[in-house]
């Protein structure tokens, strides 16, 4: 997670490495609510918001603890250098991610069949010494092709220290890799004849660390259009538990999902109440808050164009931005459950009649 050259407009910094986040959790999923209300933004009544049958959840349950650990594990690994922008590692990581979509059966996003976007290294004003590439691939609708549902991460990270290799393995190889496993219970869904009504896009940014290069770059040439995309789902650090929720690790911090859409903000509620259980918490969704998360990752990019977002994201910790975020660290329960709810809500979204309505601005 990084700071968004947007917020730099406003004039003022915010950096990842300088800048902590925070996260909330609840371990109890009885007799409570799935919400912590530091604003308004809660559904009064979520019982009464229609969802899809349950044709998800058979594809929901097929992304597993120990597939996630096998790919995290390899994201995070010191063979991949830290993921630096246009470094070594960061490229050994997307023809991993490639490889992946293409060993799933699962398409490029570009007509040409290459699933690199390439981003010249002048673009990135500096901060990178080599060209870089987003990573896209996506599965087609049967029904509404040419409406997107994106699923984003960003892959790289901050390279190597000192001689110490920071893995990364929260910020962001959990991000990463619950895309990929997404990718491929949708994939399953196709497999059995269930595919998604509208497109589904795998969108892997590069460059976020170093200002939200990636995703500025992808919603300035969209290889989809801008218009035609109706929601982002971003994933950037799910994979551990902050300080404050350390005795109630099951929760999410949802940022954005009420800004533009009540509609999306509503899905999402009764998407976790019904299936996952998570404790939704909601404080640095806050106008006020001072960390502004809401800029600062790359759903932002989709945002600032009208595009309802949510942000997924399990607040700073200890290792953050260190070379100790190591893959050994991760929970790999709650990634597994965080990964779950968001695809629940992308397919939800992917599959209702009526695109999301934007009733914000």
């Amino acid at each position: 997670m990084k700071i968004s050259l947007i917020v730099v407009i406003f004039s003022f910094v915010l950096s990842c490495s300088s800048t902590q986040k925070k996260s909330d959790s609840q371990s109890e999923t009885t007799e409570r609510s799935t919400s912590i209300a530091p604003t308004d933004n809660q559904v009064k009544e979520p019982s009464k918001i229609k969802l899809l049958n349950d044709s998800g959840k058979v594809y929901a349950e097929s992304i597993l603890q120990e597939d996630l650990k096998e790919v995290l594990y390899t994201l995070a690994s010191d063979a991949y250098e830290g993921r630096f922008t246009g470094e070594p590692g960061q490229k050994k990581a997307a023809q991993f991610i490639t490889d992946y979509y293409k060993t799933l059966g699962i398409s490029a996003a570009n007509s040409d069949g290459n699933y690199l976007q390439e981003i010249p290294q002048a673009y990135f004003k500096g901060n990178a010494k080599f060209s870089s590439e987003n990573v896209v691939a996506y599965i087609k609708g049967t029904e509404k092709p040419d409406e997107y549902v994106v699923i984003s991460a960003h892959y790289d990270h901050v390279g190597v220290k000192g001689g110490k290799v920071y893995n990364g393995a929260d910020d962001d190889a959990s991000g990463t890799t619950a895309v990929l496993e997404i990718a491929k219970a949708f994939q399953k869904a196709v497999k059995a004849g269930n595919g998604p009504k509208r497109s589904v896009v795998f969108l892997h940014v590069t460059g976020e660390e170093i200002g939200l290069y990636g995703s500025k770059y992808y919603t300035e040439n969209p290889i989809f259009p801008l218009e035609n995309t109706i929601v982002d789902l971003n994933i950037d650090m799910i994979g551990r538990v902050d300080e404050k929720h350390q005795e109630t690790p099951e929760f999410i911090y949802l940022i954005g999902a009420d800004k533009l859409s009540t509609e999306l903000h509503e899905i999402s509620e009764a998407v976790n109440k019904k299936y996952t259980q998570l404790q939704l918490d909601y404080t640095y969704n806050d106008d006020k808050d001072p960390n502004r998360f809401y800029y600062r990752s790359d759903h932002y990019n989709f945002a600032k164009n009208n595009i309802p977002v949510i942000f997924y994201f399990n607040g700073v910790h200890e290792d953050y931005h260190k070379d100790t975020d190591t893959p050994d660290k991760i929970r790999y329960d709650l990634l597994q459950k965080r990964a779950q709810l968001a695809f629940y809500t992308a397919w939800e979204i992917a599959n209702r009649d009526q695109k999301l309505e934007v009733d914000k601005e």
